[in-house]
Parts: C-alpha cells; sequence; structure tokens
C-alpha cells in the first residue's frame, strides 16, 4: 500500500502540496463503494454527490487528479457524515465488539502450547520472520498492477508459472512499458538488485507490534497502540485506514471511533499486516492470539478488516506452535470469525477453489485465481475480502509447501506484497528452522531489514526471532478489556 502526495508539475505555478488518502472529497468515493459493499441505501447520496460534480474514487491511488474546489470539499464531508447514520444490514452477522464476535464464533480453538524448546521456538521464529520478509520482497514490484501485468512481466521473462523474483533481465520492451514496475520497489526488490530488506510496512508493523509487547507486555490496550504509533511511526509511513485513524488521533479522536470517523478504508488489509507479531507470541494458542490482533485492529478497523487480523493471528499461532499443518492452521483461522461473515465465507471460497484444481504444480492455480477474480474483483485491490480468499486459496493449494504458497499469493493479484509476506510467515513457521527455507528466497535478504522503527534499522531476523521469542514464554490467560 502507497501513499503520495501530489506535488506541482514545475516551479513556473506553485501549487499547495496535497496530502492523499485523507481529504473528503477523495473519501466519499470509497466510502459509497464500502457502503455498497455492506448493503448501505446509499443511492440518494451518491445522486447529490454526482449531481455536484464528485467524481469517483481512484481505482488504485490515493487521491483524485485535481484538488476540489471548497465547496465540493464541504460536501463530501456532509456527506461523508451522513453515510455514517445510514443502518448496515450486515451488521448483525458481521460485529465488531469481542464479546460478539466470540459469540458468533463459540468455542475458541484450545491452546495446544509450543512443541519443543526454547531454541526449537526461537528457530521456528526466524523462520517466520524470514518468511514474511521473503515473500514481501517478491510482492513488492508488482503491488497495484493488475493480474494481467503480473502474468505478462514473468512471462516475458520465462518466470511463469511463478518460481523466483521478478527480473528486468530478459524483459521485452514493450511489455515493461505497459506494465511498470511499482517504481519505489524496483531498485530494491528486482532479482538483480536485491541487497537485504528493505523497508516495508508489512515489516515496519511486526517490528512496532514487538516494541508495543516488550513495553506494554500481553496486556496492551488498544490505547497503549496509539501512543506506540504517535511515538515511533512518521505520518508518512501510514497508509489507508491506518493514516485515517492517525489522523483522527491527532484531532483529539480517541479509539475505537479512531476506525470509523471517516475512515472508508476500516475494512481493508491494513490490521491484518500488523497481526503476525501476535501469533508468533502465542504459539500454539489461536484464541489468545486472536483477541491480542482484536485490542490492535480495532485502532483503525472494524468488521472485516478486524477478522482478518484475527484470523491471520489465530493461523500464525497455529503455525507458531509446531504442532500444525497448514489445513490445521485454516481452521484455526475460521474458527475465531464469525462464520457468515464476508470475509470467512471468502475463505472458504478460496479454500474449496483451491482444493478443485490439480495441486502438485502451479500451473492450475491460475483457473482459481481467474475464479477468485471473477468472484471479488468488484472490491478494492487492498480490501481484505478478496486477499483472504486468494490467501486461503495459495496455501491450500501449495499445501503448505513455503515457494509455492509464497509464489502462488503473489501470482494471484491484487495485494501482491501483503499477500506474499502472510504466505510466507505461516509456511515459514511450519517449515520449523531457517535451514529448511530455500536459500534462494533467504540468502538475498543478509540477515538485515531496513527499517524507520525503533532505531532498528539493518536489525538482523535472528536477533528479532530471540526477541519474539522471549515474548513468546511469558502470556497471560486471559485478554483484558480494550
Amino acid at each position: 500500500m502507497t501513499a503520495t502526495a501530489v506535488l506541482p508539475a514545475g516551479p513556473a505555478r506553485p501549487r499547495p502540496l496535497r496530502l492523499t488518502w485523507v481529504q473528503p472529497e477523495d473519501l466519499i468515493g470509497h466510502e459509497l463503494r464500502q457502503a455498497a459493499e455492506d448493503g448501505r441505501a446509499a443511492a440518494g447520496i451518491e445522486r447529490r454527490w454526482r449531481s455536484a460534480g464528485g467524481a469517483s474514487a481512484p481505482d488504485r491511488a490515493g487521491a483524485s487528479p485535481s484538488p476540489a474546489d471548497p465547496a465540493l470539499r464541504a460536501l463530501a464531508g456532509q456527506l461523508l457524515d451522513e453515510l455514517s447514520l445510514l443502518p448496515c444490514p450486515t451488521a448483525a452477522d458481521e460485529p465488531t465488539e469481542l464479546t460478539a464476535i466470540q459469540e458468533a464464533c463459540g468455542q475458541p480453538p484450545p491452546a495446544r502450547g509450543a512443541r519443543g524448546d526454547d531454541r526449537d521456538l526461537t528457530s521456528r521464529l526466524e523462520a517466520g520472520w524470514l518468511g514474511r520478509a521473503a515473500g514481501c520482497l517478491l510482492g513488492k514490484p508488482v503491488e497495484k498492477l493488475p493480474l494481467s501485468g503480473i502474468r505478462a512481466l514473468a512471462r516475458s521473462t520465462g518466470n511463469w508459472p511463478l518460481t523466483s523474483w521478478f527480473t528486468e533481465l530478459g524483459l521485452d520492451r514493450a511489455v515493461a512499458a505497459r506494465h511498470p514496475w511499482n517504481r519505489r520497489s524496483r531498485a530494491t526488490s528486482l532479482a538483480e538488485n536485491i541487497d537485504g530488506m528493505p523497508e516495508d510496512d508489512d515489516l515496519n508493523y511486526p517490528v512496532l507490534g514487538l516494541l508495543l509487547l516488550e513495553r506494554h507486555g500481553h496486556d496492551f490496550r488498544t490505547t497503549d497502540v496509539a501512543r506506540l504509533w504517535l511515538d515511533e511511526l512518521p505520518a508518512g509511513r501510514t497508509f489507508t485506514a491506518e493514516r485515517l485513524a492517525y489522523r483522527n488521533l491527532l484531532d483529539g479522536i480517541e479509539p475505537p471511533r479512531t476506525a470509523r470517523h471517516r475512515n472508508p478504508f476500516r475494512e481493508w488489509i491494513g490490521a491484518q499486516i500488523r497481526a503476525d507479531v501476535f501469533g508468533w507470541t502465542h504459539p500454539g494458542d489461536p484464541g489468545a492470539a486472536a483477541a491480542a490482533a482484536w485490542r490492535d485492529a480495532t485502532l483503525s478497523h472494524t468488521a472485516n478488516g478486524v477478522y482478518a487480523a484475527m484470523f491471520t493471528a489465530a493461523a500464525v499461532a497455529a503455525g507458531a506452535g509446531g504442532n500444525s499443518e497448514v489445513h490445521d492452521a485454516l481452521r484455526a483461522g475460521l474458527a475465531v470469525i464469525p462464520g457468515r461473515s464476508r470475509l470467512a465465507r471468502a475463505v472458504r471460497f478460496g479454500i474449496a477453489a483451491a482444493r478443485e484444481e490439480p495441486t502438485g504444480t502451479a500451473a492450475g492455480f491460475a483457473t482459481v485465481v481467474d475464479r477468485l477474480h471473477a468472484a471479488y474483483g468488484h472490491y478494492h485491490w487492498v480490501h481484505a475480502v478478496p486477499n483472504a480468499a486468494l490467501l486461503a486459496a495459495a496455501l491450500t493449494h501449495a499445501d503448505g509447501d513455503f515457494s509455492g504458497s509464497i509464489c502462488r499469493a503473489v501470482s494471484g493479484g491484487w495485494d501482491t506484497d501483503s499477500n506474499g509476506a502472510t504466505a510466507g510467515s505461516i509456511t515459514g513457521l511450519l517449515a520449523g528452522t531457517p535451514a529448511a527455507l530455500p536459500a534462494r528466497w533467504t540468502e538475498p535478504l543478509h540477515n538485515r531489514l531496513a527499517t524507520t522503527v525503533g532505531g532498528l534499522d539493518g536489525v538482523g531476523f535472528d536477533t528479532l526471532a530471540a526477541r519474539t521469542a522471549a515474548l513468546a514464554r511469558h502470556h497471560p490467560p486471559e485478554a483484558p478489556a480494550p
């Protein structure tokens, strides 16, 4: 997920800096789209916006091409507030309060604890950190590209079905012109350029989560997460729902309202990419991991955005325990989210679609992906629902194999770096040790992570694993209230 600021094109006529992902005229289109997804009757509000000259939400960018006039911006703010008051038909099946979620799920998966001694756990967690980094890095250069572009780039270099890093070596110039790489990632994430793990929000947030637990322990509250962001997370390193929650904090709005106030991205994937650390530190205890992820997620997300975090934390916890296979991990994730929610239905759809295609090779997975895009292509590419379906399908079709899982997750499009990261984390844990991961994925990382968080730039994954394991040894059996 990338945000940018729109700057003047030349020095002759300077214009004010325009921040992205926060302006009402950019948010209203996304909120109208969210209303269509959750069933709110917003047709009248949409007509008023269109008749006033309002534009649709950008498909992939954070802002419309040009700033709105003051009257249109004021109208957008008014309509955002009106949209927030509309009854939501899906709310009964998709609650955000933890007690309601738990009541909808029934009994959580039993805590099984972690297999092996402290050294086994530390090694397993290092594989999880490395797997997350490698999967993220694989997806970085094609983030934001449509599925057709990802396939064309990989085919042009003989890397389809996807089996290794993307590269420009041998790439047809016409294909490159039609489907340009993510410009921020090209210099650091193509095969010929990789030199350590570059900074990415998919790794910044797990590092932040580590600091959160070191400072506040497993009884942290949502307000502790908010304070940590303000202390350690530059605003420019936040995107979509996190940027709006950050803005809301600066405006004096407190959690959990930070997740709801003028935040049309509250069901997108941002909370999911923060969730791994809660699974890593609750090995073998998916229920406790999900409850911890809920307290983090509700700073910026609601409903399906929260479920994505809980699902991921529970699946990661199952893998971190060392007692599960990938299908157990997926079942653990489904067990902690409401079964009638859109996200749970999408996960089940992804699993079923993957099981209907022959496994063992990646070729048949393209058919699975086409089915997923036909079913969920109307969602934004960063929304949690389609990405959860793709993640579950990739893990199922690859049967938990590390290389197969990250390549399938990235080759399916949508939020490529985030899906690659989560798939890599889960299957890295299942692999059990760093040595069990193919060297072609781990050696280019040079045991080095770039990050702006907490003075940890250049930290090694072995160090992160040791600190994570130290936290995993001590956690309370029950989570406190938010």
